[in-house]
């Protein structure tokens, strides 16, 4: 079958990625579906909804095995089984009505105490402005109301007076405005009842309970012995006791509760359940999770372990197994794959002469090896597409017109002019072929540096101050202060730049220029030198292009003055750079430099794939370089290789990313 797994990628230890899955959650994951059988293509959902249906329609499987939670909002893990539900696509898991209930506790709660389920008394406080202390028993405990992985609970969430409760409920509320609960704070331990739904016809999916138990030298000193945010975060001090310690028959009223709420909110495929057990043995329930962690160790494999489920295979096919019940998939599947393949040309230029140094012929430093395109091609037919290698030489106007092609992947650089990368989409474009990648109009501003630096700047993006040589003997301005880069106008993969390119003195200034005059027959840019850190951003989608973490290029001779990011480096290895992917920053700069990536993307008209380079100055103020609209797609080499990889793609998902809104385009043309 074929299963598209989407998920939420944590790439940080922030309390904002706490409940997305962690790498090796996603790699177990992904591996045991495989091991099923099933052809399986992961799919980060973090980015705009755009680019995840993009990606679907390019996909059409036959299932969706979703974990994805969501990034915000009251419903964020409502929003995705909606959304697969207008695509008409089959999913795992809950609907979104079910998601929306359980991700609102208040709302949870009042639904199940009316079917007679008993939770601790509590009150939703959504401001502090008519204040009045509610009557509630204490010790309370204040949490948010949409938030799950035990976000910012703590020792100090459990509040034992009605003096502190005001000041911890508006200090909370300043960062989650939705709303909190206030809830009273059940002396006991916490019990929790997990569920699959095929796993178990005569308790109809309920699994037997489980309890946590705490390393004893963690926990000691604590008033209140609750599973916390910290100790979510550290997971070696946390086991699991299963089945829980529990009289047959509080466990007997556990399986009951827990038939009645998962009828109730309409619970399907997976959940947990979470209660609260009293030392005098009273049962509360205090929240459901329909999209429980799958992560190693989780509660809800130890429990299948007792129902004879005692891998992650086994707990992952239950899962798709309701599914499959509920849909009808099979019927669904033989549909889907009656879908003919399509017929995908790849646009290239190969590269026959390999540059050993800057002093080398690099004339096809552009082009692409071997390697590279054999990589590409075998990457898209593992989609079931069928494959037609075309050099671009210039006979491919006289051939390519008679090619029965559904749509082109160009990764062609062009042969001449400053136009030259645009050349073969505007071929395309006059024979009405539709292709991946960026229009001609984008690829031929952003070979032109001079002309992107204008259209960033208009959109308020800052550039580093420049002029251009046309001639090498221009009068210098007066405001030109040195040290300055100096680089060919129109060229890519950092040709012409060395190290020797920045130069403090006029002498030096003429001297580079004449030589780079010279060689490229072209202008030269000027700009000033940044002397801050270097970063490269990946985006990958259309109008809303999903960004991806940035890549920091660092620059390790420390008695270099002034590094650059030159073309020896992008030849072999080089000791004097090494990458740093994700870059290892702060929130604040990382947020910064996407957003900066993504203006310049969305000024520049790019589409489907980009790689936007940015440098820092002696402020911290973020400039931008240079846009790549064709990036290098060399597995493991290339700085959008290096990525991807570090956001969770393997090479064949990020072909399959670029590929997919060119899909979308040609699907949406084909409709009627």
């Amino acid at each position: 079958m074929k299963i598209a797994y989407t998920y939420n990628l944590q790439m940080t230890n922030s309390e904002e990625d706490a409940a997305f899955d962690r790498p090796e959650t996603i790699e177990a994951i992904f591996g045991a579906l495989t091991a099923l059988g099933h052809q399986v293509d992961r799919i980060d959902v973090s980015g705009p909804a755009s680019r995840l249906v993009a990606r679907l329609e390019c996909l059409s499987p036959d299932l969706i095995f979703n974990s994805a939670v969501g990034k915000g909002g009251k419903n964020r893990e409502a929003f995705y089984p909606g959304l697969f539900e207008h695509l008409g696509i089959p999913y795992t898991g809950s609907d979104s009505y079910a998601c929306t209930l359980t991700t609102d506790k208040r709302l949870t709660k009042m639904l199940v105490a009316e079917s007679g389920v008993p939770t601790p008394g509590w009150l939703f406080v959504s401001s502090v402005h008519s204040w009045n202390h509610p009557a509630l028993n204490y010790p309370v405990i204040i949490k948010p109301n949409y938030e799950c992985s035990s976000k910012v609970i703590e020792q100090q969430s459990i509040v034992e007076t009605p003096d502190m409760l005001l000041k911890q409920v508006a200090r909370l509320l300043l960062r989650y405005p939705a709303g909190v609960l206030i809830e009273e704070f059940i002396a006991g331990k916490d019990v929790v009842v997990p569920f699959l739904e095929s796993a178990s016809r005569k308790t109809g999916g309920v699994l037997a309970p489980g309890e946590y138990c705490f390393d004893p030298s963690v926990v000691s000193g604590c008033k209140h012995i609750i599973y916390d945010y910290s100790l979510k975060q550290n997971p070696e001090s946390v086991s699991v006791q299963m089945p829980a310690a529990l009289p047959s028959k509080t466990a007997k009223h556990l399986l009951s509760l827990s038939q009645t709420i998962c009828k109730v909110l309409d619970i399907r495929d997976l959940a947990r359940l979470d209660y609260r057990l009293a030392d005098n043995g009273q049962v509360y329930f205090i929240e459901a999770n329909t999209l429980p962690s799958l992560e190693q160790g989780a509660m809800i494999h130890a429990s299948a372990a007792l129902a004879g489920l005692s891998t992650l295979e086994a707990v992952l096919a239950a899962v798709i197994n309701s599914a499959v019940t509920r849909y009808g998939i099979q019927m669904v599947a033989r549909s889907r794959n009656r879908r003919k393949s399509l017929k995908i040309g790849v646009t290239f230029n190969l590269k026959r002469i390999k540059p050993l140094d800057a002093n080398d012929d690099d004339s096809e430093a552009e082009f692409d090896s071997r390697t590279t395109i054999d990589a590409i091609t075998g990457a898209i037919s593992s989609y079931g597409h069928d494959v037609v290698e075309i050099e671009a030489t210039p006979e491919l106007p006289s051939i390519i017109g008679s090619m029965p092609l559904d749509i082109v992947f160009n990764i062609a650089e062009g042969l001449h002019g400053r136009n030259r990368e645009s050349q073969v989409p505007a071929i395309l474009e006059l024979l009405n072929i539709p292709y991946v990648g960026s229009d001609p109009a984008a690829l031929s501003i952003c070979l032109d540096k001079v002309l992107a630096k204008k259209m960033v700047r208009q959109a308020g993006i800052f550039t580093a101050d420049f002029i251009i040589m046309r001639t090498g003997k221009e009068r210098l301005p007066r405001n030109l202060q040195f040290p300055v880069i100096i680089k060919p106008i129109a060229e890519g993969s950092s040709k012409g730049v060395m190290g020797l390119n920045v130069v403090q003195d006029e002498v030096d200034f003429r001297r580079i220029s004449r030589e780079l005059l010279s060689k490229y027959h072209q202008p030269v840019l000027v700009e000033a030198y940044l002397s801050g850190r270097e970063f490269t951003v990946g985006l990958l989608g259309e109008n809303r292009p999903k960004v991806l973490p940035p890549m920091e290029i660092i620059f390790n001779d420390k008695k270099d003055r002034f590094p650059v990011y030159a073309f020896e480096h992008k030849l072999d290895i080089n000791a004097s750079i090494s990458y740093q992917a994700p870059a290892n920053i702060d929130r604040s700069l990382q947020k910064n430099l996407e957003q900066v990536a993504k203006y310049a993307f969305m000024a520049l008209g790019c589409r489907d794939v980009a790689r936007v380079d940015l440098r820092l100055d002696h402020t911290s103020r973020i400039h931008f370089i240079e846009c790549n609209p064709l990036p290098g797609l060399t597995p493991g080499w290339s700085d959008l290789c290096i990525i991807g990889e570090a956001a969770g793609m393997d090479y064949r998902t990020l072909i399959g990313e670029i590929m997919a809104p060119a899909i979308r385009r040609l699907k949406s043309k084909e409709k009627p």
